[in-house]
């Protein structure tokens, strides 16, 4: 009787073929596809759900399930016409780490658990820290997206700078700020009273002046500032914050400066990204997602401190907690790298596997040409849609993300704002593009973020075209 949870060499074989054929299918073929399906919880529920079964079910016909009601129906964000929110382009061999972290199922928190793994993920830390510019005293860890990266961050300035928890402190955003950030405060206890969204400026970045006034007013009234939340392209339109008067400030006021760049910072990789964000090595702390503007797949974020020590500080298990069977382990702390010091879990997978596979099969050079993409094609966006005069560009393209509303002339604000909303829902029906909204100073706007490296020009002119006639067709009818 073969032991439990078991297939046999063919049946592994057979299924492991089946599943790479549809991956390389999916590679193959996304761009013929619709860009988003949504099922409603009706459908979804008669496809797809079933009570637990007491026995097996062939597992050929579970792939096919998957295959025909799940991967179809969902935002296909690795699509190269996939716009909206901020696009996940994937590599396939990035895809095969994924792959080969869970088949062999390394557990990644402590050195002697994973020597090699731990050092292949110091060597991809050490690769981001360097492209940032921070010094080599500085360090990190990979997480599982910018969520958790941005909360980890304030945890490592809060020790830092305060200490532990103290209710008189404040954290200075901008109005810009991404949302995981302000429930990252909340999760930490941090109540809304604790927390400054600071007004930007006609380009969208914080305003010095605004931050200025907001910690001078805090500190008359006995609070305690202790952290500014700058962005390093803004998930609404690519804004840069003023990095260097940022950190000009924060030196004065004995404040941590932690920059969220799990969009943009990334770009840093290229010339032209690196002229955009500097001030970017002047930060106490960074986030960046190579889940996105690295084209990795789904999850993995990372969080850079100019002192990798501040990370062990924050993360630490106090010698009176520290569990018992992690005995042997704690005898290594001091000289060797145990990742649970550095963030919230113990458990965690080994993440770096599918950056460091693909940044040494392709080179450095190879993702700075993809990144180049996405600032070419937010310019052709731009450029395509500067040609009709009834398309107003609210933000040019800044980052890889262009910003613009249908404002004919003849037009009321209220009724071309109800257009945006029509035409985005027949742009998802339409399939041939995604191209979502956000708000801008109160008002509905298209945001456009093209950043997947195979997009072409051919595709942004045919989006722009679509967009236009969906806005002609909701403004007439």
């Amino acid at each position: 009787m073969t032991a439990p949870l078991q297939l046999s060499r063919d049946d592994m074989q057979a299924l492991g073929s089946r599943a790479l054929d549809m991956v390389i299918h999916h590679f193959e073929t996304n761009r013929d596809n619709p860009t988003a399906r949504t099922l409603t919880r009706e459908e979804a529920t008669a496809r797809l759900h079933t009570p637990l079964p007491e026995g097996p079910t062939p597992v050929a016909e579970l792939m096919d399930l998957l295959a025909r009601e799940v991967f179809p129906n969902a935002f296909h964000a690795d699509h190269p016409r996939f716009y909206a929110f901020v696009p996940s382009p994937t590599n396939f061999v990035s895809v095969v780490g994924d792959f080969l972290m869970s088949g062999h199922n390394i557990f990644a928190g402590h050195w002697l658990a994973s020597s090699a793994a731990s050092q292949i993920e110091l060597t991809v830390l050490e690769w981001l820290r360097d492209a940032c510019g921070l010094p080599a005293t500085g360090g990190g860890i990979l997480v599982s997206g910018g969520s958790m990266a941005n909360l980890s961050a304030i945890v490592a300035a809060r020790e830092a700078r305060l200490g532990g928890h103290d209710m008189q402190a404040v954290v200075y955003c901008s109005d810009q700020t991404h949302s995981s950030m302000f429930k990252g405060l909340r999760i930490l206890g941090f109540g809304k009273q604790q927390r400054r969204a600071v007004a930007t400026d006609a380009q969208y970045r914080m305003s010095i002046p605004a931050l200025a006034a907001a910690i001078a007013h805090d500190r008359a009234n006995g609070l305690k500032p202790f952290c500014v939340v700058a962005n390093a392209g803004t998930t609404n339109t690519g804004a840069i914050d003023p990095l260097h008067e940022l950190a000009d400030l924060c030196e004065r006021e004995g404040l941590w400066l932690h920059v969220d760049g799990a969009y943009g910072a990334a770009a840093v990789l290229t010339p032209r990204g690196q002229s955009l964000l500097t001030g970017l090595e002047r930060a106490d702390s960074i986030t960046l997602d190579p889940h996105k503007w690295l084209f990795q797949p789904y999850e993995l974020g990372c969080l850079l401190v100019r002192d990798a020590a501040m990370l062990r500080h924050a993360f630490r298990v106090e010698e009176d907690d520290h569990a018992d069977y992690l005995a042997d382990v704690s005898r290594h702390i001091q000289q060797d790298v145990n990742f649970y010091e550095r963030g919230v879990q113990l458990t965690r997978g080994f993440k770096a596997l599918k950056l460091w596979l693909s940044l040494r099969t392709f080179g450095a050079a190879e993702f700075r040409r993809g990144i180049d993409v996405g600032f070419a094609m937010a310019e052709e966006a731009e450029r395509v849609l500067r040609e009709d005069a009834r398309w107003e560009i609210v933000t040019p393209a800044a980052m890889g993300i262009v910003t613009f509303r249908w404002s004919p002339s003849g037009l009321d604000a209220a009724e071309a704002d109800a257009v945006i909303a029509r035409t985005a829902d027949r742009m998802r029906a339409d399939g041939y593009a995604l191209v979502m909204s956000t708000m801008l100073k109160g008002r509905p706007a298209f945001r456009l973020c093209p950043i997947h490296p195979a997009t072409t020009a051919e595709e942004i002119r045919e989006t722009v075209v679509r967009l236009t006639r969906f806005a002609e067709e909701s403004t007439t009818g």
